[in-house]
């Protein structure tokens, strides 16, 4: 591996800058992003957090765990899932980003539509994470440059129904900071400041097991794009592989958190600005490690 002021803190092309995004807190570690699905069918915890009230509590809970701050979507992006309808986005989603914002959390909203992202804006959130990096909406882009806040553009090749077709690659990592490098300019020639970008890998979003991996043995080159990169591979079927007992079985998405732990702390080393997780506690002690190595090194 190369050295630590090659691979995180100080980056290999335009140092600490790397790690900070405009409009955000900077956090002097890889910052710990929550995760609090109001949907009825994610493929963790779909169902858990369904009522609004029941969301707001599971989202301090993770603050009070050590989450930085909070993503919340109305929306199951898992692989095969069908879209829900705008008003049913709206409704199980701005509620919970209104009154986390009220309780001083820090609140990403997770979506794929301009209406939903403005309407979370208006009620208090900091940052917009976008699965199709602004691609499933051509209204994205222009309603977050309006909000004036950041936008996580993530690698992304299609809706969830078919995106598994689309999983071929012969370079699944130059293939995959190509596409996001072009996708990053055309986000900032549509009027987002570069500062204000994160980019994502797309970490089982049209990708196998082996894409994932690979993906994330070779994040440093993401970092050759020179924007903050968000890490969102919580509990996700690439460490249910490797997981998987001697018949293949892989175990539930729940008995992935300790795994989950380990690819943040993987990533924190590596130079991730933030990991996405849907269990707080582990990995914020994990990366408070890789960051403590990191500075002894």
């Amino acid at each position: 591996m190369s050295s630590f002021s090659t691979r995180t803190g100080t980056s290999r092309t335009s140092g600490r800058e790397e790690r900070v995004v405009a409009g955000l807190p900077k956090w002097d570690r890889c910052a710990v992003m929550g995760v609090v699905n109001v949907t009825p069918d994610s493929f963790s915890d779909g169902g858990h957090w369904f009522d609004a009230a029941t969301a707001v509590k599971h989202g301090l809970d993770l603050v009070a765990e050590g989450a930085d701050l909070v993503d919340v979507g109305g929306e199951s992006t898992r692989p095969g899932a069908s879209r829900v309808d705008e008003e049913e986005e709206l409704r199980r989603v701005i509620p919970v980003v209104r009154d986390l914002t009220a309780e001083g959390v820090l609140v990403s909203v997770d979506t794929m539509r301009a209406s939903v992202a403005a309407r979370a804006i208006d009620a208090g959130a900091v940052l917009v994470n976008d699965v199709s990096g602004g691609l499933a909406d051509p209204a994205m882009v222009p309603a977050v440059a309006a909000g004036g806040v950041p936008f996580v553009v993530m690698h992304w090749r299609g809706f969830s129904h078919d995106m598994n077709s689309r999983a071929v690659y012969e370079d699944v990592v130059r293939e995959v900071v190509a596409e996001l490098g072009a996708r990053v300019e055309a986000v900032v020639a549509a009027g987002i400041p570069r500062e204000r970008l994160v980019i994502d890998p797309g970490l089982g979003f049209a990708k196998r097991a082996e894409h994932d991996l690979r993906l994330v043995a070779g994040l440093a080159e993401m970092c050759s794009l020179g924007r903050p990169v968000l890490v969102a591979g919580s509990r996700k079927r690439f460490l249910g592989h490797v997981l998987a007992d001697a018949d293949g079985t892989p175990p539930p998405a729940h008995g992935r958190d300790a795994a989950t732990a380990a690819l943040s702390a993987i990533a924190a080393y590596q130079g991730a600005w933030a990991v996405r997780v849907h269990d707080a506690r582990a990995t914020v002690d994990a990366v408070k490690v890789a960051h403590a190595i990191a500075a002894a090194g």
